[in-house]
Formats: C-alpha cells, sequence, structure tokens
C-alpha cells in the first residue's frame, strides 16, 4: 500500500469537488503554517472526531549508545503528541 502524499490529497479533494488543484495546495500550506504556528506558541489544536495536537517539553538529560555505551547529553526540546478521538479510533477499526 503506497503512502498518501499532500499531491495525492490535492488530486483526491479535486475530484470530489472540483475545485482548483492550485487554490487547494495553496489552502493546505496556509492550513499547515497556522497549524505549525499555533504549535509553536505552544497552544493546543482540537479537531472534532479527530483528534487533538499538544505540544510538551522534555528536559535535558544524559543517553547511552547501546552498543559503545559511550554516554552523551540529549539537549532539550519541545516535541508533539496526538491524542486520537473516540469516533476516529472507532473509524479505522471498522
Amino acid at each position: 500500500m503506497k503512502n498518501k502524499t499532500k499531491f495525492d490529497i490535492v488530486k483526491d479533494i479535486h475530484s470530489t469537488t472540483g475545485t482548483s488543484k492550485v487554490f487547494i495546495n495553496d489552502l493546505i500550506d496556509h492550513f499547515l503554517k497556522v497549524f505549525v504556528t499555533t504549535l509553536k506558541d505552544k497552544k493546543k489544536i482540537n479537531i472534532k472526531n479527530f483528534g487533538s495536537f499538544n505540544i510538551k517539553f522534555k528536559s535535558s538529560r544524559i543517553g547511552r549508545n547501546p552498543k559503545n555505551l559511550k554516554t552523551y547529553k540529549i539537549s532539550e526540546r519541545n516535541f508533539i503528541t496526538f491524542k486520537t478521538s473516540k469516533n476516529l479510533k472507532k473509524l479505522i477499526n471498522e
């Protein structure tokens, strides 16, 4: 099974709505820009019947390479969590 790309999504939306591919591509670009900006501002994103995205923080820590047992510092960073909605879980498990 092939992974779906942004181009595939644009083609799917175009075939069902007849809207211009350029407009759909710009709309997706703008959506993703707003999405990233919101997460960078450390705000939560809730999409009804889909799920929620949240930013969490990991502080720095000491890690170890299991092959050679050398230790190194893992820097602090933000990461994204995603929690699926009950509706999405139900839909993908049908």
